[in-house]
């Protein structure tokens, strides 16, 4: 990873406010949370996006969310979220500080979380776009995973999903697609939305939006996890 950028946390305040704002024009005031998503910056943006109101972090790299959590120590005051694809054998060093997992979308995967941390929190991540390289089970397989992860003794919550490259329009097929499986489902929580599409995602019914360039500019190249 390349050198953080510093965090200009006036800056940050303004952006949070801007952001819950476009929130709530979109309809989701009181209802669609703001997961500040941290990767890519140092451990101080974490702390910068707590002490700017963001309702949760988001980080989407194992080892770089280890790092930082070293760096923070104790007295984390903000719920981690884990919102990238996550090999196997780095659920033991994150299952005791992640509140939820938003990415499960392998049932070995949801098996090694309900093993290190019975009863953790989780979101089914569905591939909304197609492309091979996203995370996300394939969308006719949605039931199948929501039954198996329950099965292992996971608190699922909820379904996200990623819209598609391009204009925000195109993510609302998708997001209504979702919000429709989480009704039949009897699930509550819908990660969906970025910095670009968060508004259709709002419309659709998104529970949380997973923002970072909006709140904190673009993040420096990754040069390694």
């Amino acid at each position: 990873m390349g050198e953080a950028p510093l965090i200009d946390q006036r800056a940050l305040m303004v952006n949070v406010a801007t952001v819950r704002a476009r929130i709530a024009r979109a309809g989701g005031e009181g209802r669609t949370r703001l997961v500040a998503v941290t990767k890519g910056f140092g451990p101080e943006a974490i702390r910068a996006a707590s002490a700017a109101g963001a309702d949760a972090i988001g980080e989407n790299y194992a080892q770089e969310l280890e790092r930082k959590l070293i760096d923070l120590g104790a007295g984390l005051d903000i719920p981690v979220h884990f919102i990238g694809r996550i090999q196997r054998n780095k659920v033991h060093a994150l299952a005791s500080h992640v509140a939820l997992w938003q990415s499960v979308d392998r049932v070995e995967v949801g098996a090694e979380i309900a093993r290190r941390c019975p009863g953790a929190e989780v979101l089914a991540q569905v591939n909304l776009s197609g492309q091979p390289g996203r995370g996300g089970c394939d969308p006719r397989s949605i039931d199948e995973l929501v039954e198996a992860l329950r099965a292992a003794g996971l608190d699922v919550r909820g379904l996200m999903g990623i819209g598609p490259v391009g204009e925000p329009e195109a993510s609302r097929a998708g997001f209504v697609f979702l919000a429709e499986r989480a009704n039949a489902l009897g699930l509550t929580e819908l990660s969906m939305g970025m910095s670009d599409d968060l508004e259709v995602a709002v419309e659709c019914g998104s529970t949380m939006v997973r923002v970072g360039r909006s709140l904190f500019g673009s993040r420096p190249a990754r040069s390694g996890t």
